[in-house]
């Protein structure tokens, strides 16, 4: 590896250290339906987004759950703290189009019509709220 490669993966390799997220890929629900799912949390305090997906009817809740569940370890894992504190909250979700498998469905009169089954891959970002470094009252002083 050259050492320009090899600069820009070190790089590369600590910025990630500073970024909390969990992937999903290839998961066989469409993409319009992950991104209904993932408009309900983003933005919301992570406890408080567990309830909503515990007890949302959609499918594609349960997945969005374990995800969020996996980025939250994440979080535990690097920052080395607990996500009782509170102030752990979902900083964003990206629902992206996968791959889709082309099926044939039998219509009248020998044709076939196409169906698209649809997949999709969702990325689920955490950070912490930092309210302790910057609280400034009304009148711009800082406490």
């Amino acid at each position: 590896m050259g050492a320009r490669k090899r600069i820009s993966a070190e790089e590369r390799k600590e910025a990630l250290k500073s970024i909390y997220f969990a992937k999903l890929n290839n998961v066989p629900t469409s993409p319009r339906k992950m991104r209904l799912v993932a408009d309900m949390i983003r933005g919301m305090e992570v406890n408080r987004a567990l309830g909503v997906l515990k007890y949302s009817t959609k499918e594609a809740s349960g997945r969005m759950e374990k995800l969020l569940r996996s980025a939250i370890a994440n979080w535990e894992q690097k920052t080395g703290n607990k996500a009782e504190s509170g102030d752990l909250y979902v900083s964003g979700v990206s629902v992206d189009s996968a791959r889709m498998l082309k099926r044939l469905r039998t219509a009248p009169q020998g044709r076939g019509y196409r169906i698209r089954k649809r997949s999709n891959h969702v990325t689920l970002f955490v950070d912490s709220r930092n309210t302790n470094d910057k609280i400034e009252n009304q009148d711009g002083t800082k406490n």
